[in-house]
């Protein structure tokens, strides 16, 4: 019998328009053989949340460019542990202050990922998660 693929929904929120890191994450996700849903730009917590439920992600990757990650990122998560999902790997990527970073891993972001981030490291971050060994916070 074929292994499950990892589910992995990449989403930009907010109204941030710069998209080609989220794509490029995207792909490497996809390459690697897990199955993609990217949502495109302009989405809201509860638009993120809804389709992490229905889609029934292991992993939602957000991408924030903008500086709203303080007002974003909490919001999606305390929408998604509502619905039950506390066990979904919520990752972050985008231009975030080392103080703010801090903050994101306390409240349940289990990896905030920068420029120059190796895509590489995402995907091995995700496997890990979704095979049970949940991987250390990191920035």
């Amino acid at each position: 019998m074929a292994e499950r693929k990892i589910r992995v929904l990449v989403t930009k929120p907010g109204l941030d328009g710069h998209d080609r890191g989220a794509k490029v994450v995207a792909r490497a996700l996809r390459d690697a053989g897990m199955e993609v849903i990217y949502t495109g730009l302009r989405q809201t917590p509860e638009m993120i949340a809804e389709a992490a439920l229905q889609e029934d992600v292991d992993a939602v990757g957000l991408s924030i460019l903008s500086g709203a990650h303080m007002a974003l990122v909490p919001r999606v998560i305390n929408l998604m542990r509502a619905n039950g999902q506390e066990n979904v790997l919520v990752f972050v990527g985008g231009i975030i202050p080392e103080p703010d970073v801090r903050h994101l891993l306390e409240i349940g972001v289990a990896a905030v990922y920068g420029p120059g981030s190796s895509t590489a490291s995402i995907v091995e971050d995700i496997r890990k998660y979704v095979l049970g060994e949940k991987p250390i916070a990191q920035n």
